[in-house]
């Protein structure tokens, strides 16, 4: 006989052994598939009845398509609605406001009168201390100091444009019509203005909102790179660390252009730094959550992130219109979204030393960290299921089945 042998004689080279049967023997499988839906679809044809309307509806348009395309009229919507029901009826509520008077029975009353306002437009705590009133608006504890003249029918209004020129003039149209009431006027001077490429007090809301976008947008591209779900542990921390030097750069980058470049906010070394630094954090902090819903939802994630920082965040950041004057849903959102903290805390480095900015940054943080840890910890789930799905791919098959 030969010395080749038959497969019978050299099981190397029994089918079953080959490395490709297995692959081979799927694709004749599918190519049987195709062509059993070819006669079907020839014998309809044939026959003159043809595939429905819906069939052809199903196979033009698969349902995950129709359900994606519901999905984004939905987000529209959303968008619609988020940022006409913050905007549309700017009110103010409960804006902090610090009545200083000759006396504390005077501040008392004035404080008692200017509580009472149809709609609690203020919030009015009295004081007899013209200086700490002062310097707790120079550290934005306060939006506003009414000094009571005993001397005069004209009064002093302090405030800080710098903290928001929408919040300034709410409180200045509140106050001249309560004092116009009593036969009283108001000299208004503001104490911490904007800067001068700042006008209108935008520039950080603008500054934070394009860190918060450079960050959902550096996770979707790395998910639409290489896939929205990292296929293990290390893979998502490596997509993790890729965020930090843009985190950086970023952070620098947004500070250089508002401050040296433009004008639009100080640029002295510790706002510089203060800026960078918030940057950073705030970019961290929409990448890994972007991550983190990715890996959760796989690419609808991205349209969650968008919900989440676009849809709520931006109208509730405190841009148009700070939280004073938004709708309690939207005020509420200001401050436990990174958005609306970010913004803060950026105002607060920019025009008051910082103060109380930790505070603001701990809630972006916290958004970072638990961004992180969700993304890793979801990660890891999804490959120990797939190392258990692929075990049991190959499982030899019970004796006698």
């Amino acid at each position: 006989m030969s010395s080749t042998g038959t497969p019978a004689e050299h099981p190397d080279h029994h089918p079953d052994h080959h490395p490709d049967h297995h692959a081979a023997h799927r694709a004749d499988t599918r190519l049987d598939r195709l062509r059993e839906g070819h006669r079907t679809r020839s014998s309809g044809s044939a026959s003159g009845t043809g595939p429905s309307l819906r069939e052809e509806l199903r196979d033009a348009v698969a349902p995950r398509t129709v359900a994606l395309v519901v999905a984004v009229l939905l987000l529209q919507l959303g968008f619609v609605l988020s940022y006409v029901g913050a905007f549309h009826d700017p009110t103010p509520r409960d804006i902090a406001v610090t009545a200083v008077g000759p006396t504390q029975q005077v501040a008392d009353q004035a404080a008692g009168a200017l509580n009472g306002i149809a709609g609690s437009p203020l919030e009015v705590t009295a004081s007899t201390d013209a200086d700490a009133a002062r310097t707790a608006l120079d550290r934005d504890a306060t939006s506003a100091v009414l000094v009571i003249s005993p001397t005069s029918t004209e009064d002093q209004l302090l405030v800080t444009t710098a903290g928001g020129a929408a919040t300034a003039t709410a409180v200045q149209t509140v106050l001249t019509q309560a004092e116009a009431t009593q036969g009283r006027t108001l000299a208004v001077e503001d104490v911490v203005p904007a800067a001068g490429g700042d006008s209108r007090g935008l520039s950080g809301f603008y500054l934070v909102t394009g860190w918060v976008v450079g960050g959902y947008l550096l996770a979707a591209l790395l998910g639409v790179a290489r896939g929205a779900r990292p296929a293990t542990l290390r893979r998502a921390v490596i997509r993790l660390g890729a965020v930090l030097p843009y985190a950086v750069l970023s952070g620098v980058g947004g500070a250089l252009v508002v401050g040296p470049l433009l004008g639009a906010l100080p640029d002295d070394a510790g706002t510089f730094w203060g800026l960078a630094g918030t940057g950073a954090l705030v970019v961290v902090a929409a990448a890994a959550v972007t991550m983190a819903l990715q890996v959760l939802a796989g690419t609808v994630g991205i349209g969650l992130a968008v919900l989440l920082f676009v849809v709520l965040g931006n109208p509730s950041a405190g841009g148009a219109y700070p939280r004073e004057l938004l709708p309690p849903f939207w005020a509420w959102l200001s401050g436990v979204l990174p958005n609306g903290a970010g913004v803060d805390a950026v105002r607060r480095i920019a025009y008051f030393d910082g103060a109380d900015a930790g505070q603001r940054l701990l809630v972006v943080a916290a958004w970072a960290a638990a961004g992180a840890v969700m993304a890793l910890v979801v990660a890891r789930w999804h490959q120990v299921r797939a190392a258990r799905a692929a075990r049991a791919a190959v499982a030899p098959e019970p004796a006698g089945a």
